[in-house]
């Protein structure tokens, strides 16, 4: 009697244990594929991404002194969802994506200063107080930084409404937040930061307030050789259209637009990374992992796992032992 009893556990032993063996390799390459994916991946991409080289010295008459660099990243239109038209879903696969690849960036990279251009969130012109602050809360999780890094944010259109739509409470609610600097300056290297919404306006307020704003940075930059006009400047940056592409103003001054920095606007986000000196400057563009490339990964796991699930419980014949069963058959004749 305790022979049969003995033997019974043994047969019921073997299939828990298939059971717990095809778990744990379940457990495993789930494990593994997250982590690749949610993880490793923004390394791997952002890795291969180099600061451009620049020259660093100027000649002054017969000396020549070498200039300070200064390592900016310039990123546009994070469009962070709000309570209206973002799904939480949603929410969390873009937000998640833009956090992994900005905190990843900002620790192999190892910027100084780094520029957002604009939209920052999506709803902003509309959002209720309580959004808001929702919004804002999200933003400095997500784009949290040492302290010996600034962050430089310019209000987009998304921000803060069209030129039909903003008014004085978006405008310093923006700024209560984000500052109104309107001219940094580091290393030598003037920057100056235009709310560009206001210059496509058709309203008289707001076509003075920006051309007063204006005529202050001109003053403050007035021992300057960089103006000439107003603000002549050698290189402009700016956002809105989710997309790269560059223009001459006048033949001479480049402006480049700098691509979205999430998955929601673009399949393959990236952004750019300047080397700059107070006489000269070279960028570079750091393009971030695809979506398509991830989804892919997923799914052929998925398909890979299905595959493992019914081959383990034998609804499947494993091609390997198939091609070893004929084999066999062969020697046998």
């Amino acid at each position: 009697m305790a022979m049969i009893e003995l033997r019974f556990g043994r047969q019921n032993f073997h299939p828990l244990k298939r059971k717990s063996s095809l778990l744990l390799k379940l457990i495993a390459v789930v494990f593994a594929v997250l982590l690749f994916c949610e993880f490793l991946i923004y390394y791997l991409a952002i890795f291969q991404c180099n600061w451009p080289e620049v020259k660093t010295t100027a000649s002054d008459g017969e000396q020549a002194t070498r200039e300070p660099v200064l390592k900016a990243m310039f990123l546009a239109d994070t469009h962070l969802l709000g309570e209206f038209l973002g799904h939480w879903l949603d929410k969390l696969r873009r937000e998640w994506q833009m956090e992994r690849a900005f905190q990843t960036a900002l620790w192999l990279l190892q910027p100084e200063v780094v520029f957002i251009l604009g939209d920052i969130f999506d709803e902003g012109k509309w959002s209720t107080p309580e959004a808001w602050a929702d919004d804002v809360e999200r933003f400095q999780k997500m784009f949290r930084h040492p302290s010996h890094v600034q962050l430089k944010v310019v209000a987009g259109n998304h921000d803060i409404g069209f030129h039909y739509e903003m008014n004085t409470y978006k405008v310093e609610r923006f700024e209560k937040v984000f500052s109104s600097e309107r001219l940094f300056s580091w290393k030598g290297i003037n920057f100056v930061m235009v709310n560009s919404v206001a210059l496509n306006g058709d309203g008289c307020g707001i076509c003075s307030e920006t051309e007063a704003e204006l005529i202050e940075v001109s003053h403050r930059l007035n021992c300057s050789r960089e103006l000439l006009w107003w603000l002549q400047p050698r290189l402009v940056l700016s956002g809105h259209t989710h997309s790269a592409c560059e223009v001459h103003h006048g033949g001479r001054v480049p402006e480049l637009s700098v691509p979205s920095f999430s998955w929601r606007n673009r399949n393959n986000p990236s952004f750019i990374m300047g080397s700059i000196t107070p006489t000269d400057y070279t960028l570079s563009k750091c393009y971030l992992p695809r979506e398509d490339v991830v989804l892919i990964i997923y799914c052929g796991v998925v398909g890979f796992l299905v595959v493992l699930t019914v081959t383990h419980f034998g609804l499947l014949a494993s091609p390997f032992l198939s091609g070893l069963n004929l084999l066999r058959k062969r020697k046998i004749r």
